[in-house]
């Protein structure tokens, strides 16, 4: 029984020492390096700031480079959890975050630390001391269990006050056996990271990676805005599996990359998350390199990156709007009523999305009442105790048993007179040819749906038009608005926030 992620990369050092473990544009280890690195940062930590100290929060200031990740692992040998923290964000929400955290320690680990942390400590700094005790380590491990917490990650609050998502050894030791068994992950895997390590998509790279004894290479940032030298950069660097977010993977769609580099990678997953992936962008990716296996997940930061999966089978109707498909194993899903009392299984019927299982967080970190308002009591069953969490998102299943996102529970509108789901209106505004992607909101003081665009021109007409076919007319938007390049924010999903300003 496994019941430390540790066991993974230990068994990978074991089997493969000399592999590569963790590349970035500047260095790259082997997997004996990559643990003998960690256990230096444990040792340092048991020694100094974390001495005595077990199942705390120490942060680290991420960087995108592997000596992050050395960190995270360093944290986790201690026996404490590790919390990623972006010191490009504002101020303010820095401030927020070390508020609410109250880190034992906070570990520097960017490659140019020139202006420094007040009170953190530089990874360079733990590195050269060269110590490991591995008698203190063996005495950590022997006291752990497998609900111990691993890391946190900050997400938005509805009160502006960013929630810190607690997650067990447990949720992600199951998430990336579930993902080797349903997918076939294997020591050849070399995965391209994408998303920036305090979003919960990088937890997939870093664990899946680490308990298959593959490969992480970190994509440098600025690729991202340059997707003929991101191509080229996946060729150069031999990458097979994408876990990327779904604009990552617009960004090669909607620049029509595939056809202006002389080799395509040879891929063998691409998987997407996030936000819906439009259908004309999903089918220009399979018309171009059609070998990988394509899969949607689903799932929310609470419940460990992914609850739920759908393998695409071949192109997709654009007028349709795509599954995310079954639960993963050990994990149950439950379509509840608007008050959260009944279930809803008919085909077709709307319900809140929500979750049980392993992979269920710990909560929120230091917020107990944000934590019993997200996770409540499953009132299918009432004999014990049995929690549930609520997604906010609302879905229903198709006529083959598959689930369907419909929308953000928030996102439901009630518009002259008619119940209205703004995703809806979003999957037939995507199925338009010379639109990218969009995004609507219900402006409530005056009434009117509006639409957000992204398109290289303005043709309302046409839009028009085209939804004649497709929506009653209580559903096309009453106001459009073109974009060259839709707002995102640092999670790589449509910032409908700073749209949401502009209302």
């Amino acid at each position: 029984m496994t019941r430390n992620v540790l066991e993974f990369l230990e068994r990978s050092a074991e089997l493969f020492p000399d592999k590569t473990a963790l590349r970035d544009e500047n260095e790259q280890l082997t997997y004996s390096e990559y643990m003998e690195q960690a256990k230096k940062v444990a040792t340092y930590l048991l020694a100094n700031e974390a001495e005595g100290r077990r199942n705390r929060p120490i942060a680290v200031i991420i960087d995108r480079n592997i000596r992050s990740i050395v960190a995270f692992m360093g944290i986790v040998y201690s026996g404490n959890f590790y919390v990623p923290i972006d010191n490009t964000m504002p101020a303010e929400r820095v401030k927020l975050i070390y508020d609410t955290l109250d880190p034992v320690a906070v570990i520097d680990a960017r490659s140019n630390t020139a202006k420094e942390v007040e009170g953190s400590v530089t990874l360079d700094s733990i590195l050269e001391s060269g110590d490991i005790d591995e008698q203190k380590l063996a005495a950590v491990r022997a006291e752990a269990i497998d609900t111990d917490p691993l890391y946190g990650i900050f997400t938005s609050g509805s009160t502006g006050v960013p929630k810190g998502v607690v997650v067990c050894h447990r949720s992600v030791i199951d998430l990336v056996e579930a993902f080797a068994d349903t997918f076939g992950f294997d020591s050849e895997m070399v995965h391209a990271n994408q998303a920036p390590f305090d979003f919960d998509v990088s937890v997939k790279d870093i664990y899946n990676a680490m308990r298959n004894s593959a490969t992480v290479v970190v994509v440098p940032k600025k690729l991202f805005s340059l997707p003929k030298l991101l191509l080229e950069f996946l060729v150069e660097y031999k990458i097979n599996t994408l876990i990327w977010a779904v604009s990552a993977l617009r960004i090669v769609s909607d620049f029509k990359a595939l056809g202006a580099v002389d080799e395509l990678p040879k891929l063998r997953y691409i998987m997407f998350s996030g936000e819906v992936m439009p259908i004309k962008a999903l089918n220009y990716w399979i018309d171009n390199v059609p070998e990988p296996m394509y899969v949607n997940l689903y799932g929310p930061t609470e419940i460990t990156c992914n609850c739920s999966y759908y393998i695409v089978n071949g192109k997709q109707d654009e007028l349709k709007a795509l599954p995310i498909g079954k639960p993963f194993v050990n994990t149950r899903i439950y379509l509840l009523d608007e008050k959260r009392e009944k279930l809803v299984t008919k085909p077709g019927e709307v319900g809140e999305l929500c979750v049980s299982g392993t992979s269920l967080s710990l909560g929120y970190w230091n917020n107990k009442a944000k934590t019993d308002e997200a996770f409540f009591r499953n009132p299918a069953i009432t004999e014990y105790e049995s929690l549930l969490y609520g997604t906010g998102d609302m879905a229903y299943y198709n006529e083959e048993g598959d689930l369907v996102f419909a929308s953000r529970r928030d996102f439901q509108i009630k518009h002259m007179g008619h119940r209205i789901e703004l995703g809806e209106i979003e999957v037939a505004l995507n199925a338009i040819p010379f639109i990218d992607t969009s995004c609507c909101l219900y402006d409530e003081r005056r009434g009117k749906i509006v639409c957000f665009y992204q398109s290289e021109t303005e043709d309302t007409k046409a839009i028009v038009k085209f939804l004649a076919d497709k929506l009653p007319k209580y559903m096309w938007p009453n106001v459009y608005k073109r974009y060259d390049r839709l707002p995102m924010n640092k999670n790589s999903k449509i910032d409908r926030v700073k749209l949401k300003e502009e209302l």
